[in-house]
């Protein structure tokens, strides 16, 4: 018998990941902040909570996908959260991006009432939640990850368990310093390459067939050709992402000169209004440098 699944957060990842839980046949409660977002998944088949302990009630799996860290917080052991709710033996899945410290704290006061918190964020971005491709990095418990195995599954094609309660938050946090430079690459290329007066179509082309290629560069950078800025991931959300990263960087002492140098030219998009916008909006501020040289 498939797991009674309860999934919180129907955002722009957290929506097509619901819908094709429902797809692979899980019967599905949901639960959002704005009932509205919830609306296809409601649609499919799913059902809906008005609180994340309603929606925890009589599931097996209680999987989050919301923002920030204090959100996680608020879902699991808030008011009206998870956690009033639980039952000994419920796994909760929560594949936010977050602070992996606080995630250590969460885990063990979930422990105290039989409950496991596993922590695996994804990446792949919105295409690779509409398409179930996602990359899925586990923290936690190895035995718990295979009991929801079939559930991540369903959601994704590379499936890891990276170490103990935490571990998955830290390698999206190494995620994401990667992801950073390989959007920064995109950005520098092509705006050294407009301002060359180079035809961006070919260079566009010729690079992804070559050596720079990067998902950022290819998709990201198709994007930048075509003036399109509306978000596959808003800057907004990269700045809070490097923001823990930066966090835990200072924690352990490893410098990241080229992760805060790539924070503060978001900061500046964001401090221009243009904090919705998709990353690759960060070829506009280097658009702006070349001009003021």
């Amino acid at each position: 018998m498939k797991q009674r699944i309860a999934f919180i957060g129907m955002g722009v990842m957290g929506l097509p990941m619901a819908c094709n839980l429902l797809k692979a046949g899980f019967a599905l409660t949901v639960h959002s902040r704005t009932a509205a977002k919830a609306q296809p998944a409601l649609a499919a088949g799913a059902a809906w909570a008005h609180t994340p302990a309603a929606a925890a009630a009589t599931a097996d799996v209680v999987i989050t996908c919301v923002t920030d860290t204090p959100d996680v917080q608020a879902v699991l052991l808030g008011k009206n959260g998870v956690i009033e709710s639980a039952r000994k033996g419920l796994i909760c899945v929560d594949m936010s991006t977050i602070c992996p410290d606080t995630t250590r704290r969460m885990a063990a006061t979930l422990a105290e009432k039989g409950v496991t918190l596993l922590d695996a964020p994804v990446s792949g971005g919105q295409i690779g939640a509409i398409e179930a491709k996602l990359s899925i990095m586990v923290g936690g418990d190895a035995a718990a990850l295979e009991t929801v195995r079939p559930v991540l599954e369903a959601m994704g094609r590379t499936i890891t368990h990276c170490g103990p309660s935490g571990s998955g938050q830290t390698t999206k946090l190494a995620n994401q310093i990667m992801v950073i430079h390989t959007l920064m690459s995109m950005a520098e290329g092509l705006a050294f390459a407009e301002k060359a007066g180079l035809d961006l179509q070919k260079t566009h082309a010729v690079t992804c067939g070559g050596a720079a290629y990067s998902h950022s560069l290819k998709v990201l950078g198709e994007k930048v050709l075509n003036g399109d800025m509306k978000p596959a991931f808003a800057v907004d959300l990269q700045i809070k992402d490097l923001r823990l990263v930066l966090d835990a960087a200072r924690r352990i002492g490893q410098p990241l000169p080229g992760t805060a140098l790539a924070m503060q030219l978001l900061e500046s998009l964001a401090a221009k209004g243009r904090g919705k916008d998709g990353t690759q909006a960060l070829i506009d501020v280097l658009r702006d440098l070349g001009r003021s040289s």
